[in-house]
């Protein structure tokens, strides 16, 4: 069983910064890719930004330039860097956590962008 747990959400303006974390309950190097997913009300979850075992990383075209996912496997945590944030960014989200086709998530952690 994987324990993921999200932190770091909370409520900033627009052109705001925050750093979301997602600690893991086991190596996280073991893990083929862990990514951060959000949903906002009425919305399905999409795939915000993912990062591979071998450190290779893709973000969703709304939020490139401005977020930066990482991995600190010493830590077991990937981190999520969100800055210039905007209102649409606002939703709950979820890190996620995949290895030989089983995927764990997280309780999920809410971000409010504020205009």
């Amino acid at each position: 069983q994987v324990q993921l747990v999200e932190s770091g959400g909370g409520l900033v303006q627009a052109g705001g910064s925050l750093r979301l974390s997602c600690a893991a309950s086991r190596s996280i190097f073991t893990f083929s890719s862990m990514g951060w997913y959000r949903q906002a009300p009425g919305n399905q979850r999409e795939l915000v930004a993912a990062i591979t075992r071998g450190v290779n990383t893709n973000y969703a075209d709304s939020v490139k330039g401005r977020f930066t996912i990482s991995r600190d496997n010493a830590k077991n945590t990937v981190y999520l860097q969100m800055n210039s944030l905007k209102p649409e960014d606002t939703a709950v989200y979820y890190c996620n956590a995949v290895l030989s086709g089983n995927s764990w998530w997280g309780q999920g952690t809410q971000v409010t962008v504020s205009s």
